[in-house]
């Protein structure tokens, strides 16, 4: 069983990305998405980032809760923040 807490720094890791909390509001800040795209079709994941959010979405997975909350937070405006 994995025991890893579901949270956005550990989701930022398990992506392969920084995952402190100023690397986490850079990221946000940096990619907005649209409301017509979906956040594992995104242009700027690789693609096994988009596997790993696509895969944990279709299968209602742990981390599906945090990868909602992200794609919360890419979709507010810039001036937002954590």
């Amino acid at each position: 069983m994995d025991t890893t807490p579901q949270d956005l720094p550990h989701l930022f890791s398990q992506l392969g990305l920084a995952n402190d909390d100023k690397a986490i509001e850079k990221f946000i800040r940096e990619h907005q998405l649209p409301s017509n795209i979906l956040l594992q079709q995104a242009a700027f994941w690789t693609v096994s980032q988009k596997h790993f959010l696509a895969e944990c979405l279709n299968e209602d997975a742990q981390w599906t809760e945090v990868i909602d909350q992200l794609d919360t937070l890419l979709r507010q405006t810039k001036s937002k923040t954590l």
